[in-house]
């Protein structure tokens, strides 16, 4: 995987997909030769499945300062032509982001400490939580916290605190939004309004283990692999567009204390390689499944 954009030079990200016909690499490589720009970085994959072509070129200005507008003007012919799903990104610019926490704080405590390290390429302009355990934790890291609270079975309150949601969503250009072990069940709307741009982590033994403590399930079924998985979230519950999964492989002798140790840290780190792949535009979305450039 290539590094991070180089703060010193300006760099964009175009990402796109199109219908998979003759000549569209070409028709990319031609503009960016035409406006002066140099390819640092392209991927591509054609689905023979969906019959569409994906594509991720990182460029550079060669000579002279170029504005977004700009780019985005001069290549709509291209996009045009071949009928593309496309956009243009600053690498430079770190991606404003929110996450989402209840009881649960590891994921929360790793993206916070990843962010603040410069080793997530992503801005945090809030931290929303139902309750109110991690206020400390965030504002030491100068993160701003929004306690939305939600009472079970309170229809009211968690239609003020979505709309709340939405609300930080909008006014603070959030790009992001990032479940890192919020265990309140969103409405469609609140799905439906952050398709694409919602990142939810969860253990692997779904379907298989729902409910109250999954991995003590686990340990009483005698399981050999434990995981996590991070998702798109969709108005189907665990059900959207997989970015990333990673297994653990543990013994007989795990007690579930141990077990649960052991899933909080793939958790982390599955969830952590989500967030920075969309953050630096790698993950594309291909109907129920992702094309990942990574």
């Amino acid at each position: 995987m290539t590094g991070m954009a180089d703060p010193k030079k300006q760099q964009w990200v175009l990402t796109l997909s199109c219908p998979d016909t003759p000549g569209v690499v070409h028709g990319v490589a031609n503009y960016l030769l035409m406006t002066g720009c140099t390819i640092l970085d392209s991927q591509q994959y054609g689905d023979p499945d969906s019959g569409l072509f994906f594509m991720r070129v990182s460029f550079e200005r060669v000579h002279d300062e170029v504005t977004l507008e700009q780019l985005n003007s001069s290549f709509a012919a291209v996009g045009a032509t071949f009928r593309m799903a496309w956009r243009i990104h600053d690498a430079n610019e770190l991606m404003p982001v929110v996450l989402m926490v209840s009881k649960f704080g590891h994921c929360l405590n790793d993206l916070l400490f990843r962010a603040g390290t410069g080793a997530l390429p992503v801005r945090i302009a809030a931290v929303v939580s139902n309750h109110g355990d991690f206020e400390d934790l965030t504002r030491s890291y100068g993160v701003d916290f929004v306690h939305l609270p939600v009472a079970a079975g309170d229809a009211e309150a968690k239609a003020k605190a979505e709309a709340a949601l939405l609300e930080v969503v909008e006014s603070r250009g959030v790009e992001l939004v990032v479940l890192a072990r919020y265990m309140q069940v969103l409405s469609d709307d609140v799905c439906k309004a952050l398709e694409g741009r919602m990142i939810n982590i969860h253990h692997s033994f779904l379907p298989s283990f729902k409910g109250a403590k999954p991995y003590h399930q686990a340990h009483a079924r005698g399981v050999k692999l434990i995981g996590a998985t991070a998702h798109y979230v969709t108005a189907d519950l665990d059900e959207g567009p997989i970015i990333e999964q990673e297994v653990a492989r543990v013994g007989h002798g795990v007690s579930p204390e141990q077990l649960v140790a052991v899933g909080r840290d793939v958790e982390c780190q599955v969830l952590a390689r989500a967030v920075k792949w969309h953050a630096e535009h790698r993950v594309l979305l291909n109907g129920n499944r992702t094309v990942i450039f990574a």
